[in-house]
């Protein structure tokens, strides 16, 4: 049992010290395009999440995590700027209904994917295509205002998509790349209007820190009106509200999400090897009583109902001579004045009493028949002298 004590003792020690190195160790960069509100990977929109009040200032913002037309048809919503940033866009025909319905109203609504599918670009003709690869790509608009004398550059796996087909009949071309393809275009339905992106990637937290990135991404959505509440779409980029689990900080680390499964498998195997006990159990036995007293209680009361005094006093005699011969060192072998000096000096007694009872005890060690009174009278003698030899 010792040394399994010690072996659970030294697996923990080597699973703790296993746990702080894991822990510390630096976690390799995901690059993984996420496009999710909360994350600050390089792909996450963290940083132009979180700059919404400072393209908006006093607007406020709101996350929704249910379809468009969900959205839409709720009473709920208020005028405002609509802001989808995913890696595909699927919007069916109820959902361009009333995404259609929210613009006409006088609302803005901004669309920014790598790909558009379903009845929006089959309505609006769209479809999206990539610049042969080359190592940066180039963005700048079309409006002069906006428009900047160096083109922004991005990398091109970042900004490398653009409109190869739309209804140019209804759109307004806001933004070109440096090949003059279409990247960033606009549609107006009734008093608001409708952005499309082909470049979400340009809104990552990586792209808002390289350069003037940041510049540009501004522009793009200053293109929005001024409105009170702005709406961060997170159902058409696949997002989840936030885990609240109480071990949601283990699985947001890998190394702590391996511990925690090693610790759960360890703790499964300790669990299978000790359900059959090590020892086996060992049964209560209750104690032995003190019978003595109910043992001098049969022998008393048999001898009472004998009425055999003279083995009593005979018995009570032999006793008492042996305590004295065990206690006092006393030889008891005749009752004579060196037995009486004895008990006078040896113990103590008063000479009268010590006489007394040699006496007695020559009398009665004699006698073939005792009486009641003869065996009180001994046993009263020997008990006086219990209590004067103390």
């Amino acid at each position: 049992m010792r040394d399994f004590k010690i072996y659970i003792s030294i697996a923990s020690i080597l699973l703790l010290v296993y746990l702080v190195a894991q822990y510390n160790k630096p976690n390799p960069i995901n690059w993984s395009k996420t496009l999710y509100y909360n994350d600050k990977i390089p792909f996450g929109t963290y940083i132009i999440y979180n700059q919404l009040n400072d393209i908006f200032p006093g607007a406020i913002v709101t996350k929704t995590n249910a379809s468009l037309y969900t959205t839409f048809h709720d009473s709920t919503i208020k005028p405002g700027n609509y802001l989808v940033i995913a890696r595909n866009i699927h919007i069916n025909k109820d959902d361009y209904n009333q995404l259609v319905k929210y613009v006409k109203a006088g609302n803005s609504v901004f669309l920014s994917a790598s790909s558009f599918t379903g009845f929006i670009a089959d309505t609006l003709k769209i479809e999206v295509n990539e610049e042969s690869k080359g190592k940066f790509a180039e963005l700048n608009f079309a409006n002069g205002n906006l428009k900047q004398a160096k083109n922004y550059v991005f990398g091109s796996d970042i900004a490398n998509n653009y409109f190869d087909d739309f209804d140019t009949t209804r759109a307004t071309v806001i933004g070109t790349n440096n090949y003059q393809h279409s990247t960033f275009i606009s549609f107006s339905l009734g008093k608001g209007k409708l952005y499309l992106c082909a470049n979400p990637c340009i809104f990552t937290n990586y792209s808002l820190l390289k350069g003037n990135n940041a510049g540009y991404a501004a522009k793009a959505l200053s293109y929005l009106s001024k409105a009170k509440n702005i709406y961060w779409d997170e159902f058409q980029n696949g997002d989840i509200p936030e885990e609240q689990s109480p071990v949601r900080f283990f699985f947001t680390h890998p190394a702590l999400q391996w511990a925690y499964y090693l610790s759960l498998c360890g703790l499964i195997i300790f669990i299978l090897f000790e359900i059959k006990r090590r020892q086996r159990i060992i049964p209560v036995i209750d104690p032995l009583t003190n019978s003595t007293l109910e043992f001098v209680n049969v022998v008393g009361q048999v001898y009472y109902e004998k009425r055999d005094n003279a083995n009593i006093a005979h018995k009570k005699i032999a006793y008492f001579l042996s305590h004295l011969r065990d206690g006092f060192q006393v030889k008891t072998n005749n009752f004579n004045d060196e037995f009486v000096e004895k008990l006078t000096t040896k113990i103590g007694l008063e000479l009268a009493f010590a006489q007394q009872l040699t006496d007695y005890l020559q009398y009665i060690a004699n006698q073939t028949k005792v009486t009641d009174h003869e065996l009180i009278k001994l046993n009263k003698l020997i008990e006086q002298f219990y209590i004067k030899s103390r």
